[in-house]
């Protein structure tokens, strides 16, 4: 009996081994920290578990810092960045200056008081904001309004200091230019004289590019009255681009930019040399000799000087094609709003609109003997005009 009782033992234990396997001579198993201890057993301070985070974590902290910088280049509108040198550049062309350090002084400075300008505006619009545009970085949360109010007080002193290493002129233009744009995005923004706000805010910037580049301001006048109109009439379709209005606004701003091409193209050969005609009292209608015997000279004579030494080329067909891409670029979607002044084809109209501030900036730079700068400024405009597409400039 105590034969059969070892013997059925002994094939238990060869079942056993069959299916259980066991570990190789000499191996130490690692003991493993993850499974969960008995209730009676005590954690043994020696084994440190190891915390590694897993693939699922990193990628969420990348995404974090990604939409954290996404929510400010959507608070800062930076597409709307390569609409500003333009600016400057005109100014020194209109100034009769060639582009200088200074010049580049001046376009730091205006993207200083430009990107302060449109932090302070977000931080103003907040309550405006939460209701008809909910996804912008503030109401959304993705931004703390002081974090917004600081960087617009932080770039406006940085703009400052720049324009005042330019000198102090470009100090006095640049103090002007942002004491506009605080009470534009403050006090002005609302009421009937925020568009001529926006409007001077825009012909300050070009006149701070003729002053900082040591040319004569007073030539910089016409040329920062073309921009300011043509802002101006952006600015008045603006106003409704959130929930749609009368087609009477981009009306306007279809004449506007229509006077504004005109203005451009009507006599801009700057290569035209003029003649000077000397007229004396008392000609004779033509040359030959008089009744009393004596020689008669026509005095009634045209004289056609030469061309100046260095005297500027003919930018007329430079000036001519982008003018024609200024009124392209703006005409078309103001035209659209017009016939539907929906919201979303508002927003595409002042969008269009920011946009030809570019081809309206090189060709004025064009119009005052500046080829170089036109085609410069014009450069700007694919850039500008692709990353529009990937975060809106309105």
């Amino acid at each position: 009996m105590s034969g059969l009782r070892g013997l059925s033992v002994l094939s238990g234990l060869s079942v056993l081994s069959g299916r259980i396997r066991r570990p190789g001579a000499g191996a130490l198993r690692r003991p493993d920290t993850t499974a969960p201890l008995p209730v009676d057993a005590k954690p043994n301070p020696k084994l440190k578990p190891q915390v590694r985070p897993t693939p699922s974590a990193r990628v969420a902290g990348g995404r974090t810092a990604g939409a954290g910088l996404r929510a400010w280049v959507e608070l800062l509108r930076l597409p709307a960045l390569f609409t500003v040198p333009g600016d400057a550049l005109a100014g020194a062309a209109a100034a009769g200056a060639r582009p200088n350090p200074r010049t580049l002084l001046a376009i730091g400075s205006s993207l200083c008081l430009y990107e302060a300008g449109m932090a302070l505006n977000d931080w103003a619009d907040q309550a405006e904001d939460a209701v008809d545009r909910p996804h912008r970085p503030l109401p959304s949360g993705r931004i703390r309004p002081a974090a917004a109010l600081a960087a617009a007080g932080g770039l406006t002193v940085a703009g400052l200091a720049l324009a005042s290493r330019a000198g102090r002129r470009p100090l006095a233009v640049a103090g002007a230019l942002a004491a506009m744009v605080w009470s534009y995005d403050l006090v002005l923004k609302r009421t009937p004289a925020g568009p001529l706000a926006m409007a001077a805010t825009r012909g300050l910037d070009l006149l701070l590019g003729g002053v900082a580049s040591g040319g004569d301001a007073r030539k910089v006048v016409p040329s920062a009255l073309s921009l300011a109109a043509h802002t101006l009439a952006v600015t008045t379709v603006s106003r409704h681009e959130t929930q749609g209005g009368s087609p009477w606004a981009p009306l306007t701003a279809l004449a506007t930019t229509t006077a504004l091409t005109w203005s451009l193209t009507r006599d801009n050969d700057t290569s035209k040399v003029h003649t000077s005609e000397i007229h004396t009292s008392d000609a004779h209608p033509s040359g030959g000799r008089t009744s009393d015997g004596r020689t008669s000279v026509d005095r009634n004579v045209t004289f056609s000087l030469p061309p100046p030494k260095g005297a500027a080329p003919n930018t007329a067909p430079l000036v001519g094609a982008l003018a024609a891409l200024y009124a392209a670029t703006s005409a078309r979607p103001l035209l659209h709003a017009a016939l539907n002044p929906s919201p979303p084809l508002t927003q595409r109209a002042v969008g269009g609109g920011i946009g030809a501030m570019i081809p309206l900036q090189a060709a004025l730079a064009a119009r005052s003997g500046a080829p170089l700068t036109a085609l410069l400024t014009a450069a700007l405009a694919p850039a500008a005009r692709r990353f529009s597409r990937k975060v809106s400039v309105t």
